[in-house]
């Protein structure tokens, strides 16, 4: 085993499950209730994240590598969504002068 995975494995699965799941929770509240398109695309960052650090723990502990293969993936998602989720916002703070989401009504043909 190499080092980080050994230090990996020191703190129980379970703290990672835990830990991972508020993280998570913290996230999808975040897009239930706020109304700032930015703040939302920041918690599904978090809820991407969490299960991140979920599929890297379960990779560690089971010694396989293709946990670690898919948060490389999420990740290439994650930064695509970016991209695209800020150019939109952008437009959208053009056109309404507000990053809220209530105002994309506005928008409405």
């Amino acid at each position: 085993m190499d080092n980080i995975t050994a230090t990996i494995q020191v703190v129980p699965l379970n703290h990672y499950i835990l830990l991972s799941a508020i993280i998570f929770t913290i996230g999808v509240i975040g897009v239930l209730i706020r109304r700032n398109a930015i703040i939302i695309f920041m918690s599904v960052e978090l809820m991407l994240n969490a299960v991140n650090l979920l599929l890297t723990a379960f990779s560690a502990y089971s010694g396989d590598a293709s946990g670690q293969v898919f948060v490389f993936f999420i990740m290439a998602l994650a930064a695509a969504e970016v991209a695209v989720g800020l150019a939109i916002i952008v437009m959208v703070y053009r056109n309404t002068n507000s990053v809220d989401i209530n105002v994309l009504n506005r928008l409405k043909w």
